[in-house]
């Protein structure tokens, strides 16, 4: 099928060895060269796509404002386009932008999704916007400009978090999430995981878990426990992926009621303080074991058993605070006390040693 190609008169700069051209089009055109990719997941559970859901709410007053006569979209959407599209250049700045175009868009809207979605829905057909146009070596490129792009505004965190992955060169108060963010998304989607569609993201909105929570327990565990040390070794991903699922299924069998069929509001082990909490009595039990099998941690849990406030009842902390179950929130206050709480109960059990070989067998 030969593709049709669209030209727009624009404007060309050079940013940082990239092409960046500005265009003017209508709602009509821009939906021909450019789509809303909806971040999502594929059969094999790989997050494709990178915007969020829209916003009917927002949509609407967008849209109520443009059927006025007197409006104005004085703000440029951003696209991007990856080999489907090439600048033709002209005199000084002036350029052409010549876009490819199949079956389907070959570009994505980056930014300005609702602003589109609310003039396309008006009908307008003569009213014209500016568009900045980005073109891109690859989508691992694309998805990089969108994280950047859109983290000055207010995205879904668990959003760009899911993007994180399959992304290099970000800044290092990003980088510093991109192993959780791939442990958490192996954890919510390997069917061999006892987290498996348990934690909520973006693309899983039925867990009940919340992913930024065990992300922060991932985080400090690299930081400074386990995962830290595991992570030093030739299958650390692996074994880190090991640590943190077993830890979670000894801690569904050490607390079956607190965990099965409950969700925040009715169990604190199942709330972010809790998740986050309980990561700190996961490296404790490590750093007593050596060991990342289930069995070790059933029985490192076991100091715990009766002594917790997981659904009713007052936690009582060493400094005679008491605090009822559902007034642990996600602070570090809170998550701090309850921590140190139940590190030092387990810390109260002696350390594990190994038996000394009988007589008949020296």
């Amino acid at each position: 099928m030969a593709l049709k190609k669209i030209r727009f008169d624009g404007f060309l700069a050079e940013q940082g060895g990239r092409s960046v051209v500005m265009i003017r089009a209508t709602a009509d055109q821009l939906a021909e060269i450019a789509a809303v990719e909806r971040l999502s997941r594929d059969s094999k559970g790989r997050a494709v796509g990178f915007q969020r859901s829209q916003v009917s709410g927002h949509i609407s007053e967008i849209r109520t404002y443009l059927e006025q006569e007197d409006a104005v979209l004085p703000n440029a959407l951003v696209l991007a386009f990856v080999g489907s599209a090439k600048v033709i250049p002209g005199k000084g700045a002036h350029c052409v932008l010549e876009v490819a175009v199949g079956e389907q868009p070959p570009g994505f809207v980056v930014d300005g999704q609702q602003r589109l979605t609310a003039l396309t829905s008006t009908g307008r057909k003569d009213f014209q916007v500016f568009a900045s146009c980005l073109l891109c070596k690859d989508m691992e490129e694309l998805r990089r400009q969108f994280i950047l792009i859109n983290n000055s505004k207010p995205l879904p965190k668990s959003l760009v978090y899911e993007l994180l992955p399959g992304v290099n060169e970000l800044p290092g108060r990003l980088t510093s999430r991109a192993l959780a963010a791939a442990l958490t998304e192996t954890l919510n989607f390997d069917e061999t995981s006892s987290l498996h569609g348990q934690i909520k993201m973006q693309t899983h909105l039925a867990g009940l878990l919340k992913d930024t929570a065990i992300q922060k327990v991932i985080m400090n565990s690299e930081a400074a426990g386990a995962i830290q040390v595991l992570m030093t070794r030739k299958d650390g991903l692996k074994d880190s992926h090991a640590l943190l699922s077993n830890f979670f299924e000894a801690v569904q069998k050490v607390f079956p009621t607190a965990w099965a069929g409950q969700k925040p509001a009715s169990s604190r082990l199942v709330h972010g303080a809790g998740i986050v909490a309980m990561g700190f009595v996961m490296d404790e039990i490590y750093a007593k074991s050596h060991s990342i099998t289930t069995a070790s941690f059933v029985e490192g849990l076991k100091p715990l058993i009766g002594e917790t406030a997981w659904t009713e009842g007052h936690w009582t902390y060493s400094d005679g605070e008491r605090v009822a179950w559902n007034r642990v929130e996600v602070t570090s206050r809170h998550v701090q006390q309850l921590a140190e709480h139940l590190v030092t109960l387990i810390r109260q059990t002696k350390k594990p040693t190994k038996a000394r070989p009988s007589a008949l067998h020296s």
